[in-house]
């Protein structure tokens, strides 16, 4: 099996996720899943495709991830990790999609309005 090559994206993160036989390692920019990820739910996050599809301990994986904040750089790696299912099996993508992980999450930060001091804060309000 040769390499497989995919990429998720959620706010400003971007995960490039490269897939390889081995026996379950994960490794984010040089570091293992846990060192990178401290938190459970994020480690949960990440390892949600490979727990559906049961393959925890079948594939080696590395991910070089950057921009936006931890917790969408784990959203992104999820994407990229559920697109690299699908491509191995077709089967999964019908266990994935109905859980959510092979959507593109749209939602981004809105810019801030010049004159203001965020984003969706109105403008003074003048009767006349």
């Amino acid at each position: 099996m040769e390499t497989i090559h995919k990429i998720g994206r959620r706010k400003t993160a971007v995960a490039r996720v490269y897939l390889t036989e081995g026996k379950g390692q994960i490794v984010i920019n040089k570091r293992p899943l846990d060192h990178y990820f401290t938190t459970s739910t994020l480690q949960y996050k990440v390892k949600q495709p490979l727990m559906l599809t049961e393959n925890e301990t079948t594939f080696d994986i590395n991910v070089n991830v950057f921009g936006g904040g931890i917790t969408g750089q784990a959203e992104a790696i999820r994407l990229a990790l559920s697109r690299a299912m699908c491509t191995l099996n077709d089967e999964n993508r019908g266990i994935l999609k109905p859980e959510g992980l092979l959507t593109r999450d749209p939602r981004m930060v809105e810019r801030k309005k010049f004159g203001q001091k965020k984003a969706r804060k109105k403008f003074q309000f003048s009767k006349r």
